[in-house]
């Protein structure tokens, strides 16, 4: 489907570039740089099957789209190519197209306000409680490797960790977790399997839902059934989903991305040396420089509009470029780096559909903990390969490693190791 042509392209587009290629994969900062360059704050790009959209590039242009929720609308029955598309198009899971569009994402105005409320709510646990789960966690991933003195920190920790973590937060059951990750990894690759595997994800919530009315428990979902909103399950599956993919895929690759900085950068290998890990400094300066969401989307514009140098007709889609954004020269002069504990990135988007403030500090509580209880248990870890080997995961929405070898001195696991600057 991605070779060949779904809608007709209006002249806006004719000689747009593509997302999602090689290239982009790679080296994603280099190809908005140009994509500024060529077109300014606002670039139309096309999708998988050549399907077009505007991608927002600039700081200021993306706080007022993700503000002026009147004009860029997030329900997507707006969107006037959408019955052109077939139901099998690969990128409909993360556009709310089918039964997905039921979702707190894509709605808007009394009824956005009282779910997003809901859904605060019931993120809103025992945080000291969910840290120390997290460690937890952390440290039976760790036994399960550390006598082995090799291993891809993806597939073994950082993205398993956020799922243990989410998912006991959330209700489900521990055992469901390795089918969790493979759904959601497949679903938000946006490749041919993305539709069999959003299905596959809703089932697992099904089941969830059906737990949680029969008996709910002091968790998430727990806490977002019984909530006053009153959701239907059809609302509470779709809810309940939206956390669990946000929660995982996100957290997952801050962790990754997270750690090869800390791996690559002699500011962070000199702290190894030092025995000193600034793990709070690096988290920080990932979501600046390499946020796990590049791109999320998506806005419908409601009335023609325009928007940087850009002309956008009514029922166009938006989609907005958080880590371009972050790396606006209006912002950013002169290319520098991002003032030391400033939090004007937009890695977790921004507006009435940003994400809460209780899912960003259990995001947080999942990569701190991850980072210092690995760091802490094998001191020595090194990349096993040239920084220039490593290769990023495809597709349009994710900045994340495809793997991150590592090696260290095999040791029977018996804890964190105990620190010398207590």
């Amino acid at each position: 489907m991605n070779d060949r042509r779904l809608v007709e392209l209006p002249e806006s587009h004719l000689d747009a570039p593509r997302l999602g290629d090689p290239r982009y994969a790679s080296e994603p900062a280099q190809i908005f740089t140009e994509l500024r360059s060529r077109y300014g704050a606002v670039a139309p790009v096309l999708l998988a099957g050549d399907v077009p959209a505007w991608l927002v590039l600039g700081h200021r242009e993306l706080q007022h789209v993700t503000a002026d929720t009147a004009t860029f609308t997030r329900n997507v029955a707006r969107w006037r190519l959408g019955p052109q598309l077939p139901a099998d198009w690969p990128l409909w899971p993360m556009l709310g197209g089918g039964e997905g569009g039921a979702a707190l994402l894509y709605t808007e105005g009394e009824e956005h306000r009282r779910r997003s409320a809901a859904v605060a709510h019931a993120l809103n646990g025992d945080l000291l409680e969910f840290r120390a789960r997290c460690e937890q966690f952390a440290e039976e991933l760790v036994e399960s490797f550390a006598a082995d003195g090799e291993v891809d920190l993806m597939s073994a920790y950082a993205l398993r960790l956020p799922i243990m973590a989410v998912g006991w937060a959330m209700g489900f059951p521990p055992e469901r977790s390795n089918e969790l990750l493979e759904s959601v990894t497949t679903m938000l690759s946006g490749g041919p399997d993305a539709i069999d595997a959003q299905g596959r994800l809703r089932l697992i919530g099904l089941d969830l839902v059906a737990e949680t009315r029969r008996a709910p428990g002091n968790n998430v979902a727990g806490r977002l059934a019984t909530h006053p909103v009153g959701l239907t399950d059809q609302q509470l599956l779709e809810d309940l989903l939206v956390v669990a993919t946000a929660g995982h895929q996100t957290t997952g690759n801050w962790i990754g991305n997270a750690l090869r900085l800390m791996l690559t950068d002699p500011r962070y290998t000199d702290s190894f040396a030092r025995g000193r890990l600034p793990v709070g400094q690096a988290l920080r300066e990932v979501l600046w420089e390499d946020s796990p969401t590049q791109v999320s989307a998506g806005r419908w514009t409601t009335r023609p509009v325009e928007l940087g140098n850009a002309r956008i007709p009514a029922g166009d889609m938006l989609l907005l470029g958080l880590a371009a954004a972050n790396s606006d020269p209006a912002i950013r002069p002169l290319g520098g780096r991002a003032l030391r504990g400033s939090q004007a990135y937009l890695s977790y988007s921004h507006g009435p559909h940003g994400c809460p403030n209780p899912a960003r500090e259990m995001a947080e509580a999942v990569a701190a903990a991850g980072i210092e209880v690995l760091l802490d248990s094998l001191p020595d870890l090194t990349l096993a390969c040239a920084p220039e080997e490593l290769r990023w995961y495809p597709g349009v929405w994710i900045r994340g490693l495809q793997q991150l070898p590592v090696t260290f001195t095999p040791s029977l696991y018996t804890g964190r190791a105990p620190d010398p600057w207590s």
